[in-house]
């Protein structure tokens, strides 16, 4: 939604001023230009990716255009579940959730929270840890390692196409310069038309500068910065149920333990420890 918006702003700021400037915005279109400039910064991304990097940025585009899904409702959804999972893990026993973690989709447990459901690395987290758990007497400080290394190689997957996407927007300047220069070549051999032809050939080759800073600055480059936002958003998941396992293994009671995963999550979204509380309270009643 904002990214629509955004480009909307940026087009009309800059088409607006100089059409308020007395320029001819029909000048601006150059197809071939566009061509050159896109062209070529797609052939030298091909060339600068492997198979891997191309398809997870090809992925990571549509989630571009939609709004974040970890808010304060997923927070809540994942907490409530982790609580739920230690508290029948402390009343049961840990082989209690056997059915739970290996069946979630069909589990009723699960199947309460399904924002948590629908996140398939986020519950595969989940299951994981504790199938690791069930295994037996796990060392807390060896499955805080193995979880960092896991968390490590999650945002190290999600950067590939932020780094591929900041890649392609530093180069459209180049190329935009490249589409210049072959603009100005042109002109040059044409050096014997009157000059109000020469001007408009001279005109039509800057553009190309012009298109590649606005494209690599006003288009591509946000997205990079977006995506980094949006698997930043994805890690606090992963470390808020990395927290709350760690303390119910070093003993504390399941309301303890997903107060310390709380404590983890962005204050923007974070439930407060009253709301929280008050859900638990709810689902206990239940």
């Amino acid at each position: 939604m904002f990214v629509i918006i955004g480009y909307i702003v940026v087009i009309a700021s800059v088409l607006g001023g100089f059409a308020l400037a007395g320029g001819n915005i029909a000048v601006l279109m150059q197809p071939l230009e566009v061509l050159m400039i896109g062209g070529a910064a797609w052939g030298a991304f091909l060339v600068g990716n492997n198979s891997k990097s191309i398809k997870a940025t090809l992925q990571a585009l549509p989630t571009l255009f939609k709004g974040s899904r970890y808010n304060r409702a997923l927070y809540l959804d994942l907490m409530l579940l982790m609580f739920a999972l230690l508290n029948k893990i402390r009343t049961d026993g840990m082989m209690a959730i056997e059915g739970d973690v290996e069946q979630p989709a069909q589990s009723e447990l699960f199947s309460k929270y399904p924002l948590v459901l629908a996140d398939h690395h986020l519950l595969e987290f989940i299951t994981d840890y504790l199938r690791l758990m069930m295994s037996g007497n796990m060392d807390p400080f060896q499955l805080e390692n193995l979880m960092d290394n896991e968390i490590d190689t999650h945002h190290a997957e999600g950067e590939v196409p932020v780094h591929c996407i900041a890649k392609l927007g530093d180069g459209l300047p180049a190329f935009g310069i490249v589409a210049a220069v072959m603009g100005v070549v042109h002109t040059m051999e044409s050096v014997g038309l009157p000059p109000a032809e020469l001007g408009i050939l001279i005109a039509h080759a800057l553009v190309g500068t012009f298109l590649g800073i606005l494209l690599a600055y006003g288009f591509i480059g946000p997205l990079a910065g977006l995506l980094e936002q949006k698997l930043h958003e994805s890690s606090k998941t992963f470390q808020c149920v990395k927290v709350t396992l760690l303390a119910s293994l070093n003993g504390y009671p399941p309301t303890i333990a997903v107060e310390f995963g709380r404590k983890v999550l962005f204050s923007t979204e974070r439930p407060s420890f009253a709301e929280l509380e008050e859900q638990i309270k709810q689902a206990k009643s239940k």
